[in-house]
């Protein structure tokens, strides 16, 4: 098989990412340190090239902010309308995405990305406008400044002094096809904005004064012109992966450091660093954990801990690679990363042992292609840094006077030799009992099986001495001169050599094969766990279902105890709620897990910050703010800090912190909807209430002026007019408050039906009777049909519905139309229906016609507050009914609520 052809489920996934590209738009983004640029005017250049090409490009909104050299590029461009959305006694002009959807042309320009739309608007976002147009296979050019970038918000407010509000999330830039940096150099820029081609001279004076000062930019360019490399540089190896691309391409300075479990570790970390530093370049220190390192003493693995977290805090990215061959496991990693530039230690085997068993450095000099390798030459003996006389951090010296017992490992390894001796003792008595009926190549056999077992079970060790002794057993007792070491026939030399190497070979690879299961199953725990936490976490409904799932996970996973520890409104470290912190981890510093919060590092017992805290403190983060603390304290430390056992620490803390994030977000999210909502029904409920109190007031205030002021002029008549007046537009007053009382009361939930058996025909009535006055002048045909059963209902309740439904028939249709009220009956529900001959109702209104202040507007409607219908169907639905509206064939609407019968009437019994 060739080693370079590419990986199949890379291909697979490489088809299925292109498959998805091709149905989307693509987004091309023109991206700037700073407003002035020329972002915008280089968009517009764009657009026009692709215009002469007799592609289809249209502008749906460019901000030209007045510059004349920006306006003349739009001649020649199709424009589409914006929409104007009313706002606080002002019209906004905004981007029209119906209209631009509709339009679909091949290429759309839509400026300033970071953009928050209008209220009432379908997104919140213009990206999330423009993200709708890219799903609808649209090609979208637009611009965007890195201060916008949701990533770097925190560090330009510390660099500016300024916050910006509208913000684009990172993978919307990581996402788009194409970014095309527009760069001007601070003084350029500053000359613009002197010269007015950037704000009005005014602006311009307090820009330069504020965010445009010279040292902001320089840094916002650097921002820039980082964030663009960053996007190139992932580009490129996303390129190499689906190119299958082994060889490093030298694009960019990439170190790695490879450390080993010796002396040379910490020069070599320590020089990675003085080189790393001069060339300004990323670097990687990397520890490959062979079979062979993975059964080291836990004193060396200490060690090489202790080198990773030096170089993690010198600023370098830590990686522990698994491979049976550490220079195979370098070369893949460094192809993978691009590296270029590798720091290794100087072989330390010498002579026929180098030439024997070889070395890693010779490995990578003979094929690490394309990448320099920088020797450390280690010091000569004598003359190496003592170690630090400090104990581990990790072991426990044991108490005085008492008696150290032999490790479980090492009764274990004694054991193994105990078995490899019995096992050939055995191998001896079967090969004795076969000896003379089958062949001395079979009796090897028998001998291998027992290095096997051994190998097996117990390691290297014991089976090396099982295939020595079996050689040594079998040349005494089964190979010519018997009992003697002795051999007859040279070619029996050639059996026994053979022997021994295929008996230590086997020995090598089964321990290997065991490493290897060991590590798999290692991962593979580790991986379920990952599993668990992520599946869990994803169906937490708060931070108390987090913080119970996280405690529990993390004490199964690294056998600590645990609490997880928020801050408050103020960022001060708080007790959980619910639980006392000593019922969860005694002994847990709140001081400390402040200054973790407030550093975002790690600090406590094992640590190089507080170090005799009882605990350890880690800060849990999402998307580098932090979020909460984990105070740990595990019954060994080594579960926490061997490597392996800090990644998946690591990627614990990750999922914790985006889980807290996510429900914040949605709390947040629920809190400004219900924010926004309570707005519009304030709004609303303004607007209705200013509009139709005012009217009444109005009439009122003037008939009963003109009354007290009356010196005896006004005829009798003119009198009784304006009292009639002042009596209806109170009554209107009164009806529309009593409206607003009764859906705050309906809406509260307090709302108790006085349910009572009451017959349909005196609801009816009653309600006619209120309404005499106000339907006067129009024919009102009823129909009941005869043995209408009782209903089981707040009978007030009801005759305010049949009032409201009367009103707004009423409100909708001319004087002397007809009005129907028609009654029909089942064995599980009685429906009353009113019907006009109004205009009816607009297509598609009907279920909002329920909503509160929701008003058709109609020349021939008079002013209502829009709760009539509302009100009906709450108290409708607080029965059990229902309640819908619709068209009237030959014109109007009908009005029809349904009432359920879930229980016989009552019996009467007949008196005597």
């Amino acid at each position: 098989m060739n080693p370079e052809r590419p990986d199949p489920d890379q291909l697979l996934a490489r088809v299925a990412r292109d498959r998805a590209k091709a149905k989307r738009g693509r987004l091309k983004i023109f991206f700037g340190a700073a407003a002035g640029v020329g972002k915008t005017y280089a968009m517009l250049l764009a657009a026009r090239e692709r215009r002469a090409e007799q592609l289809d490009v249209i502008v749906g909104l460019v901000e030209t902010h007045g510059r004349k050299e920006t306006e003349a590029l739009l001649d020649g461009l199709e424009r589409l309308p914006t929409r104007p959305v009313p706002y606080k006694g002002t019209v906004l002009r905004e981007f029209d995405i119906d209209a631009a959807l509709k339009r679909r042309p091949a290429i759309i320009l839509v400026d300033e990305l970071a953009h928050t739309n209008a209220p009432g608007s379908r997104h919140p976002k213009r990206w999330q406008d423009i993200h709708e147009l890219l799903e609808a296979g649209i090609d979208v050019y637009t611009a965007l400044n890195v201060q916008h970038l949701e990533s770097l918000n925190d560090d330009i407010g510390q660099i500016s002094g300024i916050r910006v509000w509208e913000t684009v999330p990172d993978t919307v830039f990581e996402d788009a096809d194409e970014v095309e940096l527009v760069d001007l150099p601070p003084d350029e820029l500053l000359l613009r904005l002197k010269e007015g081609k950037i704000y009005l001279p005014q602006q311009a004076q307090q820009a330069i004064q504020h965010f445009f000062r010279k040292g902001n930019l320089i840094a916002l360019r650097e921002l820039a012109l980082r964030q663009t490399a960053s996007r190139v540089d992932a580009q490129m190896l996303d390129y190499r992966e689906d190119n299958a691309i082994r060889e490093v391409w030298q694009v960019g300075e990439r170190l790695l450091v490879c450390i080993g479990p010796n002396p040379l570790a910490e020069r070599l970390v320590r020089a990675g660093k003085r080189l790393a530093a001069g060339l300004r370049a990323e670097w990687i220190v990397a520890y490959v954990e062979t079979p062979e390192l993975a059964r080291l003493p836990a004193v060396k693995r200490d060690g090489v801990l202790r080198i990773l977290r030096l170089a993690e805090q010198l600023g370098a990215e830590t990686v522990t690679l698994s491979a049976p061959a550490m220079s195979e496991a370098i070369i893949r990693f460094a192809r993978e990363r691009n590296i270029n530039k590798i720091v290794v230690g100087k072989p330390s085997r010498r002579g026929w042992r180098r030439w024997l068993l070889g070395s890693v450095v010779d490995v990578l000099i003979a094929q690490a292609h394309n990448i320099n390798i920088y020797l450390l030459g280690s010091p000569r003996r004598g003359e190496m840094d003592a170690p630090e006389a400090e104990p581990s951090l990790f072991r426990k010296s044991p108490l005085p006077g008492l008696k150290q017992r032999i490790p479980a490992k090492t009764r274990r390894r004694y054991l193994g030799y105990a078995w490899a001796v019995g096992v050939t003792a055995f191998s001896t008595a079967v090969g004795y009992l076969l000896f003379g009926s089958v062949e001395l190549a079979n009796l090897v056999m028998v001998f291998l099986l027992g290095v096997v077992f051994v190998a097996t079970c117990f390691g290297r060790g014991p089976s090396i001495l099982a295939s020595v002794l079996g050689v040594g057993v079998f040349d005494i007792l089964f190979v010519q001169p018997f009992y003697s070491f002795s051999v007859s026939d040279s070619q029996y030399l050639i059996t026994l050599l053979a022997m021994l190497v295929v008996g230590i070979v086997i020995s090598n690879l089964m321990v290997n094969v065991r490493s290897q299961a060991k590590v798999a199953a290692h991962r593979e725990r580790r991986a379920a766990a990952l599993y668990a936490m992520s599946k869990e976490l994803s169906g937490a409904q708060n931070e108390a279902d987090v913080v119970k799932i996280a405690v529990r996970q993390l004490y199964s996973e690294f056998s600590s105890r645990n609490a997880i520890l928020f801050a408050n409104a103020e960022d001060r470290i708080e007790h959980p709620r619910g639980a006392a912190l000593a019922e969860s981890l005694p002994g847990a510093d709140l001081g400390i897990a402040q200054w973790v919060f407030d550093h975002n590092e790690m600090a406590g017992q094992g640590t190089n910050t507080l170090a005799g805290a009882e605990a350890i403190y880690f800060p849990i983060q999402n998307d580098d703010k932090v979020v909460g603390v984990l105070a740990m304290r595990p019954v060994n430390l080594r579960r926490v800090f061997l490597p392996e056992q800090q990644k998946l620490l690591e990627t614990f803390l990750r999922q914790i912190g985006q889980s807290v994030a996510r429900i914040r977000f949605a709390e947040t999210a629920r809190v400004t909807l219900l924010q926004v909502e309570a707005e519009r029904l304030r709004n609303s409920l303004l607007s209705a209430i200013s509009h139709d109190l005012r009217t009444p007031l109005a009439t009122i205030i003037g008939s009963a002026t003109t009354l007290a002021e009356d010196a005896g002029q006004l005829q009798p008549s003119d009198k009784l007019e304006l009292s009639r007046a002042i009596v209806d537009e109170a009554e209107r007053m009164s009806t529309l408050v009593n409206n607003i009382l009764d859906m705050a009361r309906l809406d509260s939930g307090v709302l108790e039906l006085n349910r009572q058996w009451h017959p349909l025909e005196e609801i009816v009535g009653t309600a006619l009777t209120v309404l005499q006055k106000r339907l006067a002048g129009r024919p009102v045909r009823v129909s009941l049909p005869a043995g209408i059963p009782m209903v089981y209902a707040d009978a007030v309740m009801i005759e305010q519905v049949l009032i409201n439904l009367l009103e707004n028939a009423a409100r909708y249709t001319p004087v002397g139309s007809d009005l129907d009220i028609r009654v029909e009956t089942s064995d599980q529900a009685v429906e009353l229906s009113v019907a006009d001959r109004g205009p009816g109702i607009p297509a598609g209104k009907e279920e909002r016609l329920f909503e509160k202040f929701f008003q058709v507007r109609h020349e021939a409607a008079q002013s209502g507050a829009g709760l009539g219908l509302a009100i009906c169907r709450a108290i409708v639905e607080v029965h059990g009914g229902r309640i819908f509206a619709r068209n009237r064939s030959g014109g109007g609407a009908i009005f029809t609520f349904i009432l359920p019968l879930d229980q016989p009437p009552p019996s009467l019994e007949l008196e005597e």
